[in-house]
Protein backbone atom coordinates (compact mmCIF):
# COMPACT_ATOMS: atom_id res chain seq x y z
CA UNK A 1 0.00 0.00 0.00
CA UNK A 2 3.12 2.40 0.82
CA UNK A 3 4.67 1.23 -2.43
CA UNK A 4 1.12 2.33 -4.13
CA UNK A 5 1.05 5.50 -2.51
CA UNK A 6 4.48 7.01 -3.01
CA UNK A 7 4.04 5.71 -6.86
CA UNK A 8 0.60 7.59 -7.40
CA UNK A 9 1.93 10.36 -5.85
CA UNK A 10 4.95 10.61 -7.88
CA UNK A 11 2.60 9.97 -11.31
CA UNK A 12 1.23 13.02 -10.10
CA UNK A 13 3.66 15.52 -9.76
CA UNK A 14 5.36 14.24 -12.92
CA UNK A 15 1.89 14.84 -15.02
CA UNK A 16 1.47 18.47 -13.53
CA UNK A 17 5.33 19.28 -14.86
CA UNK A 18 5.38 17.00 -17.97
CA UNK A 19 5.07 19.52 -21.04
CA UNK A 20 5.59 19.00 -24.72
CA UNK A 21 8.57 17.24 -25.79
CA UNK A 22 11.82 19.44 -26.60
CA UNK A 23 13.75 18.78 -29.65
CA UNK A 24 17.37 20.75 -30.69
CA UNK A 25 18.60 20.86 -33.91
CA UNK A 26 22.28 22.09 -34.44
CA UNK A 27 23.33 21.85 -38.00
CA UNK A 28 26.36 22.15 -39.29
CA UNK A 29 27.63 22.40 -42.98
CA UNK A 30 30.93 21.27 -44.67
CA UNK A 31 31.84 21.15 -48.10
CA UNK A 32 32.34 17.84 -49.56
CA UNK A 33 36.08 17.18 -50.71
CA UNK A 34 34.95 14.38 -52.89
CA UNK A 35 35.31 15.30 -56.72
CA UNK A 36 32.88 12.99 -57.64
CA UNK A 37 29.66 13.87 -55.40
CA UNK A 38 29.68 17.34 -55.23
CA UNK A 39 27.88 19.39 -53.20
CA UNK A 40 28.14 19.46 -48.77
CA UNK A 41 28.09 17.29 -46.05
CA UNK A 42 25.51 18.43 -43.45
CA UNK A 43 25.88 17.06 -39.45
CA UNK A 44 22.52 17.07 -37.93
CA UNK A 45 22.84 17.10 -34.08
CA UNK A 46 19.95 15.84 -32.46
CA UNK A 47 19.07 16.17 -28.60
CA UNK A 48 15.90 15.65 -26.77
CA UNK A 49 16.21 16.90 -23.39
CA UNK A 50 14.15 14.03 -21.28
CA UNK A 51 12.84 16.29 -18.92
CA UNK A 52 9.64 16.36 -20.18
CA UNK A 53 8.84 12.78 -21.39
CA UNK A 54 6.96 10.71 -19.71
CA UNK A 55 7.89 7.93 -18.15
CA UNK A 56 6.23 4.22 -17.83
CA UNK A 57 6.70 1.73 -15.14
CA UNK A 58 8.16 -1.15 -16.45
CA UNK A 59 8.87 -3.17 -13.02
CA UNK A 60 8.68 -1.89 -9.10
CA UNK A 61 11.28 0.52 -9.32
CA UNK A 62 12.22 0.77 -12.80
CA UNK A 63 10.81 3.46 -15.18
CA UNK A 64 12.01 4.92 -18.97
CA UNK A 65 10.85 6.81 -21.15
CA UNK A 66 10.98 6.50 -25.17
CA UNK A 67 10.31 9.12 -27.93
CA UNK A 68 10.73 8.63 -31.78
CA UNK A 69 12.42 11.53 -33.75
CA UNK A 70 11.68 11.48 -37.88
CA UNK A 71 14.41 13.99 -39.49
CA UNK A 72 13.11 15.28 -42.94
CA UNK A 73 14.95 17.25 -45.60
CA UNK A 74 12.75 18.93 -48.26
CA UNK A 75 14.07 20.45 -51.09
CA UNK A 76 12.49 23.94 -52.36
CA UNK A 77 9.84 21.87 -54.33
CA UNK A 78 8.52 19.89 -51.68
CA UNK A 79 10.12 16.74 -52.31
CA UNK A 80 12.27 14.36 -49.75
CA UNK A 81 15.64 14.93 -50.13
CA UNK A 82 16.39 13.00 -46.60
CA UNK A 83 13.85 11.11 -44.75
CA UNK A 84 14.67 8.75 -41.30
CA UNK A 85 13.01 7.37 -38.34
CA UNK A 86 15.15 6.74 -34.87
CA UNK A 87 13.41 5.24 -31.63
CA UNK A 88 15.56 6.51 -28.64
CA UNK A 89 15.22 4.64 -25.10
CA UNK A 90 16.67 6.68 -22.47
CA UNK A 91 18.09 4.58 -19.61
CA UNK A 92 16.11 3.20 -16.72
CA UNK A 93 15.34 4.63 -13.72
CA UNK A 94 14.23 3.73 -10.39
CA UNK A 95 13.09 7.01 -9.11
CA UNK A 96 11.55 9.26 -11.57
CA UNK A 97 11.53 12.53 -8.92
CA UNK A 98 15.41 12.84 -10.01
CA UNK A 99 15.78 16.42 -10.89
CA UNK A 100 18.05 15.69 -13.00
CA UNK A 101 17.74 13.09 -16.59
CA UNK A 102 20.59 13.23 -19.43
CA UNK A 103 19.31 14.40 -22.74
CA UNK A 104 19.65 11.89 -25.76
CA UNK A 105 21.40 12.97 -28.61
CA UNK A 106 22.62 11.52 -31.76
CA UNK A 107 24.37 13.19 -34.99
CA UNK A 108 23.52 12.28 -38.31
CA UNK A 109 25.75 12.72 -41.71
CA UNK A 110 24.12 13.60 -45.12
CA UNK A 111 25.38 14.36 -48.06
CA UNK A 112 22.91 16.91 -50.23
CA UNK A 113 23.86 18.89 -53.56
CA UNK A 114 23.75 22.49 -53.63
CA UNK A 115 20.34 24.57 -53.25
CA UNK A 116 17.76 25.31 -51.08
CA UNK A 117 16.19 23.33 -48.65
CA UNK A 118 14.10 22.74 -45.31
CA UNK A 119 14.75 20.80 -42.84
CA UNK A 120 12.33 19.21 -40.32
CA UNK A 121 12.65 17.72 -36.93
CA UNK A 122 9.54 16.02 -35.37
CA UNK A 123 10.01 14.20 -31.91
CA UNK A 124 6.84 12.11 -30.63
CA UNK A 125 6.99 11.07 -27.01
CA UNK A 126 6.01 7.50 -26.96
CA UNK A 127 3.95 7.10 -24.02
CA UNK A 128 1.87 10.09 -24.13
CA UNK A 129 -1.14 10.94 -26.64
CA UNK A 130 -2.07 14.55 -25.82
CA UNK A 131 0.89 17.53 -26.48
CA UNK A 132 3.39 14.65 -27.10
CA UNK A 133 4.51 15.97 -30.18
CA UNK A 134 7.03 18.66 -31.34
CA UNK A 135 7.89 19.79 -34.34
CA UNK A 136 11.11 22.28 -35.88
CA UNK A 137 12.03 23.03 -38.41
CA UNK A 138 14.83 25.17 -39.85
CA UNK A 139 16.04 26.55 -43.06
CA UNK A 140 19.28 24.78 -44.77
CA UNK A 141 21.11 26.66 -47.74
CA UNK A 142 23.88 24.92 -49.60
CA UNK A 143 26.33 26.88 -51.50
CA UNK A 144 30.22 27.14 -52.04
CA UNK A 145 31.09 31.18 -51.94
CA UNK A 146 33.68 32.21 -54.01
CA UNK A 147 37.48 32.71 -52.93
CA UNK A 148 38.32 31.77 -49.22
CA UNK A 149 35.51 30.72 -47.04
CA UNK A 150 35.01 29.15 -43.25
CA UNK A 151 32.46 26.45 -42.96
CA UNK A 152 29.87 26.80 -40.22
CA UNK A 153 31.45 26.76 -36.63
CA UNK A 154 30.60 24.18 -34.35
CA UNK A 155 30.69 24.67 -31.17
CA UNK A 156 31.87 21.95 -28.48
CA UNK A 157 31.31 20.45 -24.98
CA UNK A 158 34.71 19.56 -24.30
CA UNK A 159 38.57 20.72 -26.62
CA UNK A 160 38.40 18.51 -30.19
CA UNK A 161 41.35 15.52 -29.59
CA UNK A 162 43.02 14.40 -31.95
CA UNK A 163 41.16 11.27 -33.64
CA UNK A 164 42.69 8.25 -36.69
CA UNK A 165 39.01 6.99 -36.05
CA UNK A 166 36.63 7.52 -39.09
CA UNK A 167 32.54 7.50 -37.99
CA UNK A 168 30.07 10.48 -37.91
CA UNK A 169 32.45 12.42 -34.59
CA UNK A 170 35.34 12.20 -36.46
CA UNK A 171 36.21 15.38 -38.65
CA UNK A 172 39.58 16.53 -40.02
CA UNK A 173 41.21 14.12 -37.74
CA UNK A 174 39.57 15.02 -34.43
CA UNK A 175 36.72 13.80 -32.45
CA UNK A 176 34.20 16.37 -31.77
CA UNK A 177 32.12 16.21 -28.71
CA UNK A 178 29.04 18.85 -29.51
CA UNK A 179 27.53 21.35 -27.18
CA UNK A 180 23.63 20.80 -27.63
CA UNK A 181 21.85 23.78 -28.32
CA UNK A 182 25.30 25.47 -28.26
CA UNK A 183 24.55 25.81 -23.97
CA UNK A 184 27.32 25.89 -21.42
CA UNK A 185 26.26 25.05 -18.13
CA UNK A 186 26.93 24.53 -15.04
CA UNK A 187 30.90 24.39 -14.27
CA UNK A 188 31.61 25.53 -17.85
CA UNK A 189 35.04 27.81 -18.23
CA UNK A 190 35.78 27.62 -21.71
CA UNK A 191 33.62 27.39 -24.97
CA UNK A 192 35.61 24.86 -27.82
CA UNK A 193 35.24 25.30 -31.31
CA UNK A 194 35.93 23.96 -34.91
CA UNK A 195 35.25 25.11 -38.08
CA UNK A 196 37.36 24.88 -41.83
CA UNK A 197 39.39 27.25 -44.00
CA UNK A 198 38.64 26.57 -47.34
CA UNK A 199 40.43 27.58 -50.56
CA UNK A 200 43.39 29.43 -48.53
CA UNK A 201 46.24 30.93 -50.28
CA UNK A 202 49.34 28.97 -50.13
CA UNK A 203 52.59 29.84 -48.73
CA UNK A 204 51.97 32.11 -46.29
CA UNK A 205 51.01 31.48 -42.82
CA UNK A 206 48.06 33.64 -41.95
CA UNK A 207 46.34 34.84 -38.81
CA UNK A 208 42.75 34.18 -37.15
CA UNK A 209 41.53 36.44 -35.07
CA UNK A 210 38.69 34.93 -32.48
CA UNK A 211 36.09 37.51 -31.06
CA UNK A 212 33.55 36.82 -28.14
CA UNK A 213 31.08 39.34 -27.18
CA UNK A 214 27.55 39.78 -25.33
CA UNK A 215 24.65 41.79 -25.81
CA UNK A 216 25.84 43.94 -23.08
CA UNK A 217 29.02 44.63 -24.40
CA UNK A 218 31.45 42.85 -22.54
CA UNK A 219 34.25 40.77 -25.18
CA UNK A 220 37.19 38.57 -24.99
CA UNK A 221 39.70 38.64 -27.76
CA UNK A 222 42.45 36.56 -28.87
CA UNK A 223 44.71 35.56 -31.95
CA UNK A 224 46.59 33.10 -33.67
CA UNK A 225 49.02 32.22 -36.41
CA UNK A 226 47.60 29.80 -39.39
CA UNK A 227 49.16 27.92 -41.55
CA UNK A 228 46.95 26.19 -44.63
CA UNK A 229 46.73 22.95 -45.69
CA UNK A 230 47.79 22.08 -49.31
CA UNK A 231 44.96 20.25 -51.36
CA UNK A 232 42.56 20.13 -48.72
CA UNK A 233 40.61 22.50 -46.09
CA UNK A 234 42.38 24.04 -43.30
CA UNK A 235 41.36 22.89 -39.15
CA UNK A 236 40.57 25.60 -37.26
CA UNK A 237 39.82 24.43 -33.37
CA UNK A 238 40.53 26.18 -29.81
CA UNK A 239 38.80 27.62 -27.39
CA UNK A 240 38.07 31.04 -25.52
CA UNK A 241 37.72 31.21 -21.75
CA UNK A 242 34.10 32.36 -20.63
CA UNK A 243 35.67 34.36 -17.68
CA UNK A 244 33.25 37.40 -16.78
CA UNK A 245 30.99 36.99 -19.55
CA UNK A 246 27.50 37.01 -18.24
CA UNK A 247 24.76 34.56 -18.24
CA UNK A 248 22.77 34.54 -21.63
CA UNK A 249 23.02 34.58 -25.30
CA UNK A 250 27.06 34.65 -26.53
CA UNK A 251 28.51 35.32 -30.33
CA UNK A 252 31.88 33.93 -31.25
CA UNK A 253 33.26 35.54 -34.35
CA UNK A 254 36.03 33.45 -36.59
CA UNK A 255 38.28 36.07 -38.80
CA UNK A 256 41.14 34.94 -41.22
CA UNK A 257 43.13 37.51 -42.45
CA UNK A 258 46.23 37.66 -45.09
CA UNK A 259 47.93 39.86 -47.31
CA UNK A 260 50.67 42.37 -46.51
CA UNK A 261 50.99 42.15 -42.47
CA UNK A 262 47.70 39.92 -42.58
CA UNK A 263 45.81 42.94 -42.59
CA UNK A 264 43.15 41.83 -44.92
CA UNK A 265 39.79 40.29 -44.20
CA UNK A 266 39.73 36.92 -46.16
CA UNK A 267 36.86 34.82 -44.42
CA UNK A 268 34.72 35.12 -41.59
CA UNK A 269 32.00 33.11 -39.48
CA UNK A 270 30.26 33.45 -36.65
CA UNK A 271 28.50 31.13 -34.12
CA UNK A 272 25.15 31.67 -31.55
CA UNK A 273 25.47 30.00 -27.98
CA UNK A 274 24.28 30.19 -24.37
CA UNK A 275 25.84 30.63 -21.12
CA UNK A 276 23.55 29.35 -18.15
CA UNK A 277 25.60 29.07 -15.26
CA UNK A 278 22.85 27.82 -12.64
CA UNK A 279 21.72 24.56 -15.47
CA UNK A 280 23.03 21.27 -15.90
CA UNK A 281 24.19 21.08 -19.56
CA UNK A 282 25.99 17.83 -20.34
CA UNK A 283 27.59 17.25 -23.54
CA UNK A 284 28.10 13.74 -25.57
CA UNK A 285 25.99 11.77 -27.62
CA UNK A 286 24.37 8.13 -26.68
CA UNK A 287 23.55 5.59 -29.23
CA UNK A 288 20.42 5.94 -30.69
CA UNK A 289 18.66 2.31 -30.81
Amino acid sequence: MRFLLTFLIGMAALAAQAGPPQLLLDVARFRNIDKVQKGAEVEIYVTVPTQPLTYRQRAPRSFQSAATVTLDVLKADGTSAYHEVVTLKPPVLNDTTIAIKNPQSFLKRIYLPDGKYTLRGTVKDQYRSANGETTVEKPLVLEAPAGPFLSDVVLLARPAAKSGGDDNFARGGYRLTRAPGGTYGRGADNIFFYTELHNAPQGQPLRVHYHLTTPDGSAADADASLTPQSGRPTTIAGQMPLGPLPDGPFTLFIEVYGGPGNKKLLAGHRAIGQRASAEFAPGGAAVPR
